[in-house]
């Protein structure tokens, strides 16, 4: 009998907190290779733009592979330019060209408001008679 409590309680938690650490995915994913201009981690983040190379610093090209987003979150890279950096090295994985997958960021709204009181920068007013 307490061989099995032992075992339930205090190894049990332990083997699977380690076995846990093993079932990753991004230290299973096999890393893609460097292909074409691009042959450095620093040649990919300029690649694909929005000045990510100024916001991610990589030593070599298994270490971006293997980073994945809790890495670069360590790193100091934000949200938005993660999300893109991911969504553009999973395109890459699929062998699509950089140079078609790559876009701009989206341009911050120039009018504000909200709803239809300003439209194309003018103060719309209500039609109805006062």
């Amino acid at each position: 009998m307490l061989l099995g409590t032992l075992h339930r309680e205090v190894l049990w938690p332990r083997v699977y907190a380690i076995a846990r650490q093993y079932r990753t995915p991004a230290a299973f994913r096999p890393v893609p290779a460097p292909r074409g201009p691009i042959q450095t981690p620093q040649d990919f983040l300029t690649a694909i733009g929005r000045s990510c190379d100024t916001k991610l610093k990589v030593g070599d090209w298994e270490t971006m592979w293997k980073m994945g987003g809790t890495g670069m979150k360590k790193e100091g890279v934000g949200i938005q330019d993660r999300r893109y950096i991911l969504w553009a090295m999973e395109k890459f994985k699929a062998g699509h060209d950089l140079t078609e997958i790559a876009h701009p960021e989206k341009p911050k709204k120039k009018i504000r408001g909200w709803g239809p009181s300003v439209q194309f920068g003018k103060r719309i007013r209500s039609r109805r008679h006062r």
